[in-house]
Order: structure tokens, then C-alpha cells, then sequence
């Protein structure tokens, strides 16, 4: 059980907000030592672990085309866009948003979307700007709150949309861990059928929580207004 001390560090770790590839590295260094391996083995074990995983590093190559849109106002662009459509309002758009990306998911097309390649250039200044339009300007706690909400609707809609595609990693790993160790037979069609009830339940979920951000935004900026009021009656100025 010692080998398990590496959770605790990851945890520790993302407690105290450290830097996660460095908690991430040091635990799976602990946990190879822990285990009995050698240095030389533990080395091994991430260089074999990286290279079959290289294709994880692919977003690397889309982040210059990226950071060129976004010079070219590909935000601004982005922002025109949503001013002209009077009826969308930030919990909307990303409510469809997560549809959409679970659909997409759920078909295979993981690649499409994604934090750099969507969130990040188009997704969340869009959701900024619905939610400037309806509600003025945001605060940065507004701000940060309708983008953590654009991230959050990605990660959903991609966790449980992938799961429902037959040939997905976690289906195929899940399915193969399963028959070498408890030498039965698991089809992955299974798996995908099993997980559509789980789909549907977190785009209704998430979907309900992602609508509910437009009346969180407008309490927010009722009381934001209150205290500015209090503070200015407060004031000497606001006495006079």
C-alpha cells in the first residue's frame, strides 16, 4: 500500500495549487522508487509512457495558427458576431455549446473543440460578450465565472460524449483490462450503450447549471450596484 503514498502527493499537490506537471512528475518518481524500480527504470517507464502517448502534444502544433487568428481579431470578430444575435444570452450559448460538443464527441470528433483550439479564441469571448449585452460590463469575478463556465461545458460535454464512440481509448482500455483479468468477454458496444443514460444525464445537469449562469450574473451585478450605492451615500460627497 506504501506505493499509493504518490495520491496523496497529487492531491497535496493540487491543494496548495502547485505547478501539476511538477506534482504529477514527482509523484509518478515516488511512486516508480516506492515500487521497487530503479531510477534508470523509472526514466524508462516515462520515456515509454510518452512515447505512446505523443499524440497528446498534437495541440502544440495548432497553437501558433491559433495565436495568429486572435492577432487578427478573431475575438473582436467573434464579439460582432454574438451583438447581432439579441435573444442569445451567455447560458445559452454555452448550453448549445455542450450539445453540440457532446455530439461531436459522441461521434468520434473529439478533435473538434477543445480549450486552445475553441474555449480559449472563440467560445469565451463569445459568452463575454452575450453577457456584456444583457447585463453591462463585467466585473472580473463575472468575467473569470462566465469563462470558467465556457471551459466547464467543454471538459463535460467531451468526458461523457467520448465514451458513447466504440473505439475511444478509455472504451477500448476499460474493455481490454477487463478480459485479460477476469477472462471474460466484454464488447465495447456494450460499454457505449451503457454510457448514453450518463450522457444524457450530465448534458441535462450541466445544461440546467450552464442556463442558470444569466440569473447568477444579474444577482451579482444587483448587488455589485447596491453596495456602490452604499458606498457613495457613505461618502462625503454622497452626504453633501
Amino acid at each position: 500500500m506504501i506505493v499509493l503514498f504518490g495520491i496523496l502527493i497529487v492531491v497535496a499537490g493540487f491543494a496548495t495549487r502547485r505547478n501539476p506537471l511538477l506534482i504529477v512528475g514527482i509523484a509518478g518518481v515516488v511512486t516508480g522508487l516506492l515500487g521497487g524500480l530503479s531510477p534508470a527504470a523509472v526514466l524508462e517507464a516515462f520515456g515509454t509512457g510518452f512515447a505512446s502517448s505523443r499524440s497528446v502534444t498534437l495541440f502544440v502544433v495548432v497553437l501558433p495558427a491559433i495565436g495568429l487568428l486572435e492577432r487578427s481579431g478573431l475575438q473582436e470578430q467573434a464579439r460582432t458576431l454574438i451583438g447581432r444575435l439579441r435573444n442569445l444570452t451567455a447560458g445559452r450559448l454555452l448550453a448549445v455549446y455542450l450539445v453540440v460538443r457532446q455530439l461531436c464527441s459522441a461521434l468520434g470528433l473529439t478533435s473538434i473543440g477543445g480549450a486552445a483550439q475553441a474555449v480559449r479564441p472563440m467560445v469565451a469571448p463569445m459568452a463575454e460578450a452575450a453577457a456584456e449585452r444583457r447585463h453591462g460590463t463585467l466585473s472580473d469575478r463575472a468575467r473569470e465565472r462566465v469563462r470558467s463556465h465556457a471551459a466547464g461545458a467543454d471538459t463535460v460535454g467531451l468526458f461523457f460524449g467520448e465514451d458513447c464512440f466504440l473505439a475511444v481509448g478509455s472504451v477500448l482500455l476499460i474493455t481490454g483490462f477487463v478480459n485479460a483479468t477476469y477472462h471474460t468477454h466484454l464488447e465495447p458496444t456494450r460499454l457505449a450503450l451503457w454510457a448514453i443514460p450518463s450522457a444524457l444525464c450530465a448534458a441535462l445537469i450541466h445544461g440546467t447549471r450552464l442556463l442558470r449562469l444569466d440569473r447568477r450574473l444579474e444577482r451579482e451585478l444587483l448587488a455589485a450596484n447596491r453596495e456602490l450605492a452604499a458606498v457613495g451615500r457613505r461618502s462625503p460627497q454622497g452626504a453633501k
